[in-house]
């Protein structure tokens, strides 16, 4: 993840806790429970005793979660809220590759994440090699996606963005592509994350190359396009954030829609314009997932189960992100005013590529990325 789930300037410090690790078990009425091998709240004894587990581990760790980034802020402060633990907030400008990172370094110890909120190419990438815990929550059959992105529910859709330029209205009005070529946006243009590790970074690229006619199979538009832009002096090879933007460092950045629409309030705010062009629609879904070795495996099941549930996804709504939930919300008539607000009551489909399609992507990318604009 980065500002793509990775960069923000006025995020919290990360902390390194030591921790007395409980035992991952309690005793019930029919004996030990092993939460860190539950498959669903009913085989942990349903969800009071889940709850119950988590309050005497004490803590959750999560991972490249910005505060900012589809209301993240909201999302842990309700969590802790809700049930009284603390929660360790370990690199909140972390990428997909470096949440798995992480997890593998700090395997066995205190400080190893409970839970990773990834992208489509990273979630694959590591199905089926024993990094994530299966676990299906209560409402699995409403997620839209769920069933057929992950059927053993190693992984499961959370929500999605659609990908966007955002940049400081005093730049003046982009109205096509070619406008970021002109000499007003030196130095001005920046991705948010390594299309190679950055879920985020990757799906901007696909949105510029699809607007010049590219396709998720082929992204040499869109490579060729970025090389222009390094050539004549106008990307940057920094990854924004709250800090950059606000400084004038980043003042052109592709990124998710969401994002950028807290931008856009904070510069309201400051009596300034932050405008958004989308020259293609391009969707950017993450999926969350619990470690097989989390040090909290309890912990780890009930967020999944809170912000997967009702609860997370009007969070998730409200900062302007569309929750895997959000069609059963809307159905139902439960989903929230200010969340229709922010997403609407249904959107233009936005269209996704495969996971084989940005692991092929990927792979290309090794080599012609660096050859098109530096490293």
């Amino acid at each position: 993840m980065t500002f793509s789930k990775f960069t923000r300037g006025s995020v919290v410090a990360v902390m390194a806790v030591t921790l007395t690790i409980p035992t991952l078990s309690i005793t019930t009425a029919s004996g030990a429970t092993n939460f860190s091998t539950v498959k669903n709240a009913a085989a942990a004894g349903g969800m009071n005793k889940l709850i119950a587990a988590c309050q005497k581990e004490g803590q959750l760790n999560v991972i490249a979660l910005p505060r900012y980034w589809a209301n993240y802020g909201d999302m842990i402060d309700g969590f802790k809220a809700a049930y009284g633990v603390k929660i360790d907030e370990a690199n909140p400008e972390g990428s997909s590759q470096e949440e798995i990172d992480a997890a593998n370094t700090n395997k066995g110890t205190s400080r190893s994440p409970d839970v990773f909120d990834i992208g489509i190419a990273i979630a694959v990438k590591y199905a089926g090699t024993g990094t994530f815990a299966p676990y299906k929550v209560k409402l699995w059959n409403y997620l839209t996606g769920a069933a057929t992105t992950s059927p053993t529910g190693e992984f499961t859709p959370d929500y999605t963005g659609t990908l966007t330029i955002g940049y400081d209205g005093s730049l003046g009005t982009i109205t096509k592509l070619d406008d970021l070529l002109l000499p007003k946006f030196k130095g001005k243009v920046a991705l948010n994350g390594d299309p190679l590790g950055s879920s985020t970074g990757l799906n901007g690229l696909f949105m510029i190359n699809k607007a010049l006619g590219g396709t998720f199979d082929d992204l040499t538009k869109g490579v060729a396009f970025f090389k222009k832009l390094k050539d004549v002096g106008n990307f940057i090879n920094v990854n924004p954030t709250e800090a950059t933007i606000a400084s004038g460092q980043t003042p052109v950045v592709i990124d998710n829609g969401y994002v950028q629409a807290g931008i856009q309030k904070q510069f309201a705010a400051a009596g300034k314009s932050w405008k958004m062009f989308t020259p293609a629609l391009v969707g950017s879904t993450y999926n969350m997932a619990v470690s097989a070795w989390a040090p909290h495996p309890a912990c780890g099941r009930l967020w999944l189960e809170y912000s997967l549930g009702e609860t997370g996804a009007k969070v998730f709504a409200i900062g302007g992100a569309t929750p895997a939930l959000w069609v059963w919300l809307v159905k139902t008539g439960r989903a929230p005013a200010e969340g229709i607000a922010a997403i609407g009551k249904s959107k233009i489909a936005a269209t996704k590529a495969t996971a084989d399609q940005s692991a092929a992507a990927r792979l290309y990318l090794k080599t012609a990325w660096p050859k098109a604009v530096g490293s």
